[in-house]
C-alpha cells in the first residue's frame, strides 16, 4: 500500500509555513508529500525547496484552478492511494492510516473523507465538508452539519462511519484507480464542486462515499478564494448547473433546470437587495457561461453514461429541496431535515 499527500499550492507561502510541519510530523511512513503548485507567483516554491529539499514539488506553468491543477499533477504520481488536502488545513496524528486501513478492508469504498473541523473555531464544524455532503433532490449540495451559511457545533453528533454523497476536496481519501477509472476532476469546473461531480460519478460506477469521522482535520477555509468572494458565487452558480447537465437524466432536466432558473433570479436579487451588486452580476454571468459551455457539457453525458451502473443505489441524497426546508420550514440542522429525527 502506497499513500500520496498531494497539496495544491497557489501563492501559498504563509500557510505552507504553517500547516506543512504537521503535516510532515504526522505522515504515515508509507506515505509521499507532493507539492503541486499550480504556476505560484510568490516565492512558495523558493521556501519548500530551501527549507524542504526532500518533498516532491511539481511545476506547473499556467493555473488551471483547483480541478486542472489536480487533474495535472495527479497524472504525474503513482500511488495507490491519493490524499487531497487543501494547504490550509491542520493535521494531527494518526489522521490517514485508519481511513487507509477501514478502506482496504471495504474495496467498493472509492472515497472517504475525515471530519472537518474549524480551525478558527474547533468545536465548530467547518463549511467546506463538515461531516461528509449530501445533495437534494435539486442539485443543491450540502452537509452533515452545514446548510447554506448556517454551521453547526461539533456536539458528536455525526459521529457514525456513514454513507454520504459526496467527500470534500479540502480533504479526502480516494484511490488512484477509482479516481480515473470515473475519470478525475473535470477540468471545466475550474473550482469548486469538482469533487462532487467526481462523486456523482463515482456512485454511478457502484462505488460508495464515506465520511470516516474518527479521523479529525481543521481547516481554515477560503485561502484560496474567500467565502464571500463574487468569483466563489459565480464559480458556485454554473456549477451547479454543470453538475446537473452532466449527472441527470433528461426527464429530470425538463424538470429541474428551469426550476433551477427560478430560483437563481430569486437568489441574484435578494443579493440586490443586500447591497451586493457584485454577486448579483455574479449571478447573471454564471448563467451566461454555462449557456456557453451547454454543448460541451452536454456532450459529456455520453462519458457518464459509459461508466453507469444503474442497479447502483446513489446514497447521500436528501428527499426534497433543501432551499424548502431551509428558508420556508426554517430547519437549519442536518438533523432536522424530514421527519424531525437525527438523520445519522
Amino acid at each position: 500500500m502506497s499513500i500520496a499527500i498531494v497539496i495544491l499550492n497557489y501563492n501559498g507561502k504563509p500557510f505552507l509555513e504553517k500547516y506543512l510541519p504537521g503535516i510532515i510530523e504526522f505522515q504515515p511512513a508509507n506515505s509521499k508529500i507532493y507539492i503541486a503548485d499550480n504556476a505560484s507567483t510568490d516565492d512558495s516554491v523558493r521556501y519548500i525547496q530551501s527549507e524542504y529539499p526532500d518533498l516532491m514539488v511539481l511545476h506547473a506553468e499556467i493555473n488551471t484552478g483547483f480541478a486542472g491543477g489536480y487533474q495535472w499533477a495527479l497524472r504525474l504520481i503513482n500511488e495507490e492511494f491519493y490524499i487531497i488536502l487543501n494547504s490550509d488545513v491542520q493535521v494531527q496524528d494518526d489522521w490517514i492510516t485508519p481511513i487507509v486501513t477501514y478502506m482496504q478492508s471495504n474495496l467498493h469504498i472509492a472515497a472517504c473523507q475525515p471530519k472537518i473541523l474549524s480551525l478558527k473555531e474547533p468545536m465548530m464544524l467547518e463549511h467546506a465538508g463538515a461531516a461528509g455532503g449530501w445533495i437534494d433532490l435539486l442539485g443543491y449540495p450540502f452537509c452533515k452539519g452545514r446548510i447554506f451559511g448556517t454551521v453547526e457545533k461539533d456536539l458528536g453528533q455525526y459521529d457514525q462511519i456513514a454513507p454520504i454523497f459526496w467527500a470534500s476536496g479540502a480533504a479526502m481519501v480516494i484511490r488512484s484507480a477509482d479516481y480515473w477509472a470515473a475519470g478525475g476532476f473535470d477540468t471545466d469546473f475550474f473550482a469548486h464542486m469538482e469533487e462532487i461531480d467526481l462523486c456523482y460519478r463515482l456512485q454511478k460506477m457502484g462505488k460508495d462515499i464515506m465520511s470516516f469521522p474518527a479521523s479529525k482535520v481543521y481547516h481554515l477555509g477560503g485561502g484560496t478564494l474567500q467565502y464571500g468572494s463574487p468569483q466563489k458565487t459565480f464559480l458556485n452558480f454554473r456549477n451547479g448547473l454543470f453538475l446537473l447537465l452532466k449527472n441527470k437524466s433528461i426527464i429530470s432536466l425538463i424538470f429541474l433546470i428551469p426550476i433551477r432558473m427560478v430560483l437563481d433570479g430569486i437568489a441574484a436579487l435578494l443579493f440586490l437587495s443586500e447591497g451586493k451588486s457584485d454577486h448579483f452580476k455574479a449571478v447573471f454571468k454564471a448563467h451566461i457561461s454555462f449557456y456557453g459551455m451547454f454543448g460541451i457539457m452536454y456532450r459529456k453525458r455520453k462519458e457518464v453514461a459509459a461508466i453507469t451502473d444503474k442497479k447502483h443505489l446513489l446514497k447521500g441524497i436528501f428527499k426534497g429541496s433543501i432551499v424548502f426546508n431551509y428558508y420556508i420550514k426554517g430547519n437549519r440542522h442536518f438533523y432536522l431535515l424530514g421527519t424531525g429525527k437525527k438523520m445519522i
